[in-house]
This record gives structure tokens, C-alpha cells and sequence, in this order.
């Protein structure tokens, strides 16, 4: 028997040039939801994406013929807003140098720092091979379109161990989640604090309820009530406060999210007498929530935290879910039950001066991750050893 044709490389400039059927056949839970199709597909029709953001479609696909066998949501980027992993630094070095750093290809979710696939692979295919294929071929087309680099970011373990495989240099990075122990309810999760951190959580958990607001989580058929733009004015009220927030998402793109991608989507509301003072919204995978846009109208204390923090992990716990992902930064994460977790990108620089030079800064910023991890563990506030569900 001849061995199969090898995979031809086709780019394209919108999720929408390729069937959805198509794409979605790729997806494990591994992908959801933010590979999506649809979840793309509002992103860039609701012009969230774009040439003015500074995110250019160009997804990477690999065919066998008629058949799609693996495929990568890409974009070329002018400038590194929007990606959660820092490289400015870099791109300063490579200036130094006189070497054009933008623009480069990224493989990501836009404004997402979530991990999830990078590379995905049709089902039956041989799966590191169809990975390091596309790796390579991102590499090619990267290379022939004359851009500075190509970096994957916010890939699976499994994915960087497969990029490092190929070439590229892995970089680490820290973001704090909520993992379920096993807890059958969310006063086991209380119980695993000191005494003191406990008491604290107890009063920052009453501070709603002697602020006048009420907490609760709209998700499926509930979503229907929930006015698209007072999501999007949410999303405005966070970014506005912070010189460099920029309005990347359009009120278009949580039209979309709330009519096609309601099955994906929860809001998580704080009302008084029935308006609205804060909320968030948040997707969900599989077994994974995703802590995505926070905002409020009013300012109170401990509200971010609750609505945040406290109100859906409570609700994880009650669902059975694995991880609660409040998404990047916030070290307060930390003391309230969060425990730092590793996060893995992969980057490939032409230019071999800047290329030895980046490589040189991620040994050392990984050693200092790693020496880190166990600090950042102890200031959790749990008592030492692992949960052991009690007797109810």
C-alpha cells in the first residue's frame, strides 16, 4: 500500500471561507469553545477582528485531498496588543538590530489568554504528526510572506512539547485558577482555609447582601432576557478605566455571542430592585468555566470578587465543574482558593541574532517561573496537605 499524499497547505483569509461542518469536526473538548467556528466567525463579522484591531485572519489549514486534516486559527499582527504574552521587549531588541519585528504570525484566540488547542487534528489522523506538520508549514508560509516570527500562544502542554519538537523555544507563564478537589459543596471549599483567611472570605461572601444586591447566573434559555448592550456597556466600563484598554469587541459581537452562541454563554448579574450594577460574562467549555468580561456602574467592595470569584465557583461546585479560569493578572486570585498554574507558549524567530537573544531570556524567565510555583502555592491560605472530603 503507497503511503497517503502529504497534506497541502491552503490559507485563509476569513473563518467563513472554509464550512463550518468542516472546522467543527476538528474540535475536542480540548478546543472548546473559543475554536469554535461560530465564536471565530462573531469575532471577525462583527468587526471585533480586523484589519483595524490589528488582528488579519489568516488561518493556516492542511487538506489531503478533499479531506481537511488539520487546521490552526492564525492571524498577522502589526502589533502585539490583545495577547496576553509580552514581547515587547523583544521587539525592541530586534529594532536594535535593525530588524523589522512586525509583522509577525500569531497562532491565539484573539484577546483570549485561555488555554486550549492551538493545532487541531481531524479525528483518526496520526495526532503529533499532523501537529508538527502544521507547525512546520506556519513556519514556511511565515517565512515566505517575509514575517519576523511565528508564535503560538496559550497552547495545550502536549501542543509546546510538540512545537519545542519542531524548533520553536517554549516560554512559560503563571495565571491562577480554581480547581475542584472533589468538593460537594462550597463550604468544603470553605473549609480548607486557616481560620483567619476563612473568616474574611465569610465577610467579603455578606457584603452583597448588606450592599442591597442580589447574585445570579443566566445561562441557556434565560439568556434571552438579557439586552445585548448592557453586556457590551459591562465590557466599556472596565475597559475605559485603564489608559490602555482599547475597544477591541463591538456591541455586534455580544449580539452574536447571545443569539448564536448561547449555549456557550452565561452572565452572572448583580441587581438592586431589579437594575443592574454589575455583572459578568463568561463562557463555558466541557467542564471548564471561563471568566471572560467583568464591569460594574457601581463601585462596592468585594462586588468583583463575588461575581467573579465566589459566585461561580459555588455554581462549579454545584455543576461538578473542574476549573473555574478567571483569565490573566490578579494576584488577589491567590488568596481567595486560586492556585497558580503554569500556562505554556512557543515562539520561532528568523533572525538569528534576535532569535539567540530571546531563546537567552526564556531559560531564565522559565527558571524563575519555576522557582516561583511553590511560593505562590503557600499564599493560598489552605492548610497544609491535600482536601479530604469530609463525612456529611
Amino acid at each position: 500500500m503507497s503511503d497517503p499524499l502529504p497534506p497541502t497547505l491552503r490559507v485563509h483569509r476569513a473563518i467563513t471561507e472554509l464550512p463550518q461542518g468542516a472546522w467543527d469536526a476538528l474540535l475536542d473538548d480540548a478546543a472548546r469553545p473559543f475554536l469554535e467556528w461560530a465564536f471565530l466567525a462573531a469575532l471577525e463579522e462583527s468587526d471585533s477582528v480586523g484589519p483595524h484591531s490589528g488582528w488579519h485572519p489568516n488561518h493556516l489549514t492542511l487538506w489531503r485531498g478533499s479531506r481537511l486534516v488539520a487546521a490552526a486559527p492564525a492571524y498577522l499582527k502589526d502589533d502585539s496588543q490583545g495577547e496576553f504574552v509580552a514581547d515587547g521587549t523583544w521587539a525592541t531588541v530586534a529594532e536594535r538590530l535593525g530588524v523589522r519585528y512586525y509583522p509577525k504570525l500569531v497562532l491565539a484566540v484573539p484577546f483570549t489568554p485561555i488555554t486550549g488547542r492551538r493545532l487541531l487534528v481531524a479525528p483518526g489522523e496520526d495526532r503529533v504528526a499532523r501537529e508538527a506538520e502544521l507547525a512546520r508549514a506556519a513556519l514556511e508560509y511565515a517565512r515566505a510572506e517575509g514575517l519576523s516570527s511565528v508564535h503560538v500562544l496559550f497552547s495545550t502542554q502536549a501542543e509546546a512539547a510538540t512545537l519545542v519538537s519542531v524548533g520553536y523555544a517554549p516560554r512559560l507563564g503563571v495565571q491562577y485558577q480554581w480547581r475542584n478537589a472533589g468538593y460537594a459543596s462550597f463550604e468544603d471549599f470553605l473549609s480548607r482555609f486557616h481560620t483567619k483567611r476563612r473568616n474574611q472570605l465569610r465577610r467579603e461572601l455578606r457584603a452583597p447582601a448588606a450592599q442591597g444586591l442580589t447574585l445570579r447566573t443566566l445561562r441557556g434559555d434565560a439568556l434571552a432576557e438579557v439586552d445585548p448592550l448592557d453586556v457590551y456597556r459591562l465590557y466599556l466600563s472596565t475597559v475605559n478605566k485603564y489608559p490602555w484598554g482599547r475597544r477591541y469587541l463591538t456591541p455586534d459581537f455580544f449580539v452574536r455571542m447571545l443569539s448564536t452562541f448561547r449555549h456557550a454563554c452565561e452572565l452572572v448579574e448583580a441587581r438592586r430592585e431589579g437594575q443592574l450594577v454589575a455583572g459578568a460574562f463568561n463562557l463555558m467549555g466541557p467542564r471548564v468555566l471561563y471568566g471572560r468580561y467583568w464591569g460594574c456602574f457601581e463601585e462596592h467592595p468585594f462586588l468583583h470578587f463575588n461575581v467573579c470569584l465566589y459566585h461561580p465557583v459555588a455554581d462549579a461546585i454545584a455543576r461538578g465543574l473542574e476549573r473555574v479560569e478567571p483569565g490573566a493578572g490578579g494576584e488577589h486570585k491567590l488568596t481567595r482558593g486560586f492556585e497558580p498554574t503554569l500556562t505554556h507558549s512557543a515562539h520561532l524567530l528568523f533572525h538569528p541574532g534576535v532569535d539567540r537573544a530571546v531563546r537567552s531570556f526564556l531559560e531564565h524567565e522559565r527558571a524563575a517561573m519555576l522557582a516561583g510555583l511553590p511560593r505562590w502555592r503557600a499564599e493560598t491560605g489552605f492548610k497544609r496537605g491535600p482536601f479530604e472530603p469530609p463525612t456529611h
